[in-house]
C-alpha cells in the first residue's frame, strides 16, 4: 500500500527533526507505539516501521518493557 511507505517515512523525519533539533531530548521517553498511531492516523504496524527506522539509524534504542528512548549521541574518541 503506497500510502504507508509515505506516512511511515513522514513520521520517521518527524521524529528525527524533533530529536536533532532537542525537542526530543538523548534519554527521553517517546510515546507509546499506539499512542504514536493514534496521533499520526496511521496503523501501529506503520509505527514498528518507524521505530524500526530510527534504531537502524540510532536514534532510538528500545528497552523492553519499559519503551523507546531517544538515544544517547555518540561521542567521539579523542
Amino acid at each position: 500500500m503506497p500510502t504507508e511507505r509515505v506516512d511511515y517515512r513522514r513520521i520517521a523525519n518527524e521524529i528525527t527533526s524533533k530529536i536533532k533539533s532537542g525537542e526530543l531530548a538523548p534519554g527521553e521517553k517517546l510515546p507509546s507505539t499506539r499512542q504514536l498511531a493514534e496521533q499520526h492516523g496511521v496503523h501501529i504496524s506503520t509505527i514498528h516501521r518507524v521505530m524500526s527506522l530510527l534504531k537502524d539509524r540510532e536514534l532510538v534504542e528500545g528497552h523492553p518493557g519499559k519503551g523507546v528512548y531517544v538515544a544517547e549521541p555518540e561521542r567521539e574518541s579523542e
